[in-house]
Order: structure tokens, then sequence, then C-alpha cells
């Protein structure tokens, strides 16, 4: 019997270290063909300071995070071809939430998909759970919550436990994206997923380790209208309330309401620890109102500023850049808070003025004036909102266009994309009426006001930008040129 157990654990060591061993081999091939790949990509519609991978496609902010006195973001990431593929997750750290810089390849995919998740810190460890998305010909597709451990933020391994939760109570096979957290003497997880009847759904659990888990309660679904699946959700505590942040799939659109194809917003509420149960005080709010922006996560800055990164880009839409070796970016980081109206308001952080280089205009912008601006710019515009605002943004070389308008009639914002693609919302600034444009090689993002409406899309120029005032009243405009924040 000692002989036989000797035996079966050495073939187990065995096997766990010809495993590890082929993984590293794995890993280091990823890493040889990232940095050979990347110098091929046409850098014509190559962003300056917004994440993107080296090559090939990125969709979903994974695992956003502080660690070790950095932030952490991944992504879901195919690195062999521009389009979406079997998922890893790919790396990038920042010290400002503004400059970032890439790291090796964190999950590679084994007989798994690693689709999306989050990241959480015990002690010295940083500990990634996210989904393992497994298709196995002649059987169901199955996912189930994985964790994978480190002790360095770089390399990670994948806990030989897999899976910590491997199914949903219903046993539903869409059952993804964790976001855990720590509260008090317990972690908890809360997980997308949808009812026997197609109704989207978000799950909450809890554990005293991070392995072994309880499944608590529904924490919320969705009404009819709200769509059959709840992706990508995040729960955390803002202006004393508590905050359920999800991306719904189903919802149909409703006038200027939820136009592209799938939506990200949040429900304001009250969560109770004793009885987990999560009190809505308001109805489904969009957070941003523009054509590209999906699968937001949030984590706490290290001064207990929550700061969320959505995925700039929108399922079943075109990209561009995806001939040229790359496809999908991150927006750029933004500070959440919560106004007496129970709406969340989104900014710049701070530290985004650290990009900005020459001021490169200061003055009035008269009607049919041109401003040329470098392809990443940052635009202020104070404007009288009693005033129609007409702004043409195209290509100084051509490309694509867009037309940010303010209609003081019906009080809507209104950004414009070619072929009467429009994205539009009513805007009632409480004191601060100006905008705050970023634009980088291929992306617009808007501010209004002090958050109140944002619009993220993707536009395609050539040539860097051209800002025309297209209305009748001078708008006193500030421009800056901005540096780099993200490698070449």
């Amino acid at each position: 019997m000692g002989f036989m157990w000797v035996t079966s654990l050495f073939l187990l060591f065995a096997t766990v270290y010809g495993s590890d061993l082929q993984r590293q081999d794995a890993k280091l091939e990823l890493e040889e063909y990232i940095k050979e790949a990347s110098q091929k990509i046409n850098q014509q519609y190559r962003l300056q300071y917004h994440v993107a991978a080296p090559v090939g496609w990125i969709n979903d902010p994974n695992g956003f995070s502080y660690y070790k006195g950095e932030y952490h973001l991944f992504y879901q990431y195919y690195p062999y071809d521009s389009v979406w593929g079997p998922m890893h997750w790919g790396h990038v750290v920042s010290k400002d939430l503004v400059t970032w810089e890439h790291r090796p390849t964190a999950l590679l995919p084994d007989e798994e998909y690693c689709f999306s998740g989050s990241a959480v810190v015990d002690g010295d460890k940083m500990i990634l759970m996210y989904t393992a998305h497994i298709e196995k010909e002649g059987s169901p597709t199955n996912q189930s919550q994985y964790l994978a451990f480190s002790d360095d933020g770089v390399n990670f391994e994948k806990f030989v436990g897999n899976p910590v939760i491997p199914a949903s109570p219903n046993h539903s096979p869409d059952f993804r994206d964790p976001k855990a957290w720590k509260h008090e003497d317990y972690w908890y997880v809360i997980i997308g997923s949808k009812t026997d009847d197609e109704i989207g759904t978000v799950l909450l659990y809890r554990s005293k380790n991070m392995i072994d888990w309880e499944f608590l309660t529904i924490l919320a679904q969705a009404t009819s209208d709200l769509g059959y699946m709840w992706e990508c959700p995040d729960f955390f505590e803002l202006g004393g309330k508590h905050i359920l942040l999800m991306s719904p799939q189903g919802i149909e659109p409703q006038g200027d309401r939820f136009k592209n194809l799938y939506q990200t917003g949040y429900i304001v509420g009250q969560f109770d620890y004793e009885t987990f149960k999560f009190t809505p005080e308001t109805e489904f709010q969009e957070l941003d109102y523009g054509h590209d922006f999906y699968a937001a996560q949030t984590t706490e800055s290290n001064d207990g500023k929550r700061i969320l990164i959505g995925w700039f880009g929108m399922w079943e839409t075109a990209f561009p850049e995806a001939k040229d070796g790359w496809a999908g970016a991150m927006t750029i980081a933004r500070e959440l808070e919560l106004d007496s109206n129970n709406r969340i308001l989104m900014k710049p952080l701070t530290q985004q003025n650290s990009l900005r280089g020459e001021k490169t205009f200061d003055g009035d912008l008269k009607e049919n004036q041109v401003l040329e601006l470098q392809s990443a710019s940052e635009v202020l515009i104070d404007i009288d909102l009693s005033k129609e605002i007409h702004l043409l943004l195209e290509g100084r070389s051509g490309g694509g266009k867009a037309w940010l308008k303010w209609d003081p009639a019906v009080g809507k914002v209104v950004v414009e994309r070619e072929g009467d693609d429009v994205r539009q919302v009513e805007w009632a600034p409480v004191s601060n009426k100006a905008w705050r444009l970023f634009l980088d090689t291929s992306s617009l993002e808007l501010f209004c006001g002090d958050g109140e409406a944002v619009f993220s899309s993707r536009v395609y120029p050539l040539g860097g930008w051209n800002l025309t005032n297209l209305g009748s009243q001078a708008l006193q405009t500030t421009a800056y040129a901005l540096n780099r924040g993200v490698p070449v």
C-alpha cells in the first residue's frame, strides 16, 4: 500500500510538473509571437493614450484592481487574429491610471476559454476569479468559475482544484463574469446568469477562503423588458448607496434609449449584509450614451475613489482597425460620483491633465472657423445653452466624420456619425455648462458638464482632426495636444 501511494504521488507530481513546464513554454512562445507580430501592425488608427492589446483582439476589461503599488487591468484577449477567438487574459499596469505598460499575458486557455472575471488581493497574493467556458463536441456548453493565484502580479498559476463554483443553481449554460470583493470576514462574488425562462439575473455567493462557496440568493433579476442575460455585473458602495452595475443583453430600443445592440447601466439601492437583500431605489439607467461602450468594470483607487473603465467597442459593429492587425480598446479611466438625484456622474480623472502638452488654441472659435487638431487632443468648450451648437469633426485627409450638437429647443446633446447614426440624450446641467472632449487617433469621448451625460464613440479620421464650428455662436475654446500614455 505504501509503495502504491508513493507511486501515485510521484505520478501526480510528474503530471503537474510536466503541465507546468508545458504552460511555461506556451507562455514564452506566445510572448515571442506578440513581440514579433506587434511590429507588423498598421499604426494608422492606433490609439495613443487608450489601452489596446499589442496585437489582435480585445474586449471586456477584467480584474481591475490595485496591488503592490500599481493598478492592474486585464482584458479579454485573442492575440492570434483581430477577431474574437479562444479567450486569454491580456494585462497592463499603471501607477496613475493614465500612463500604462504592457505585462505578459496573464492567462492562457487550456481546455477552457478564459472568459471575464475579477481580481482580489489577499495579503501578498493576487487572486483572479474568472469564468471557464468549455465547449466539447457532443456535450452542452459549460460555464464555471475558476481561480488563478500570483505572488507578484505577473505570473499566475491556475488552482488545481478548479472549478470552485461548478454550476449555477439552475444549471444554466450562461453563468459568467464573477466580480468578487471582501466585506468583514467573508468574500462575496456576484455572477451574471439567466433564469429558465430567459430572464437576466445576478447571483450572490460568499466564502471564507475564496475556494468553498455558498450560494446565498438572487441579488437582482430583470423585469420582462430588461433583457435575457445580465453580463459583467459589478457591485459597490457609492455616496452611501449600493450600485449594481451590469450589461444587459436583449433590451429593445425605446426612443432615444438603448440604441446599441447591448447596454451598460446601473441600479441604485440599499444592500443589507444580514439579509442579503438588495432594495432598488431607481430604475435601470444607462451609464454612457455613445456608440461604443460595454462591459464596464470598477475598482477602488488607493485614495478611496470609485474608478471605472469600459470596453471601447460594441458587439456586431465594424472595427476598421481589424484589417491592420488589431481591434478594440478601453476607454479612459473615469471617476464616479453619485448625485442627490441618485444619478451617477462620470468624470475624467484629475490625473488626465498630466498628458497635456502644447496648448494649440485658446480663444473664440467663430462661425465656420476650422481648428486643426493633433490626432491626440483635448478640447474644452464653454457654451451658451440658449443657442444651438453644431460642430463637425473630420479627418484632415478624409476618413470618418462625427457631428456634436446641442438643440436648446429640446435640451438634447447629440453625437452623430455618418449614415444618420445618432445617439442623443437630454442634458440638464447642474452648474458646469462646458463640454470636455477627448480625441484620440480613432475615438472621441465627450463629457458634458460635471459628467451628467457622457458619450464614447469610435470614429476613424485620417491625418489628424479638423474641428469646424457650423453653428452661429462663437465658442470659447481651449485645445491641448496630448502626450502618449500607452506604448507604441
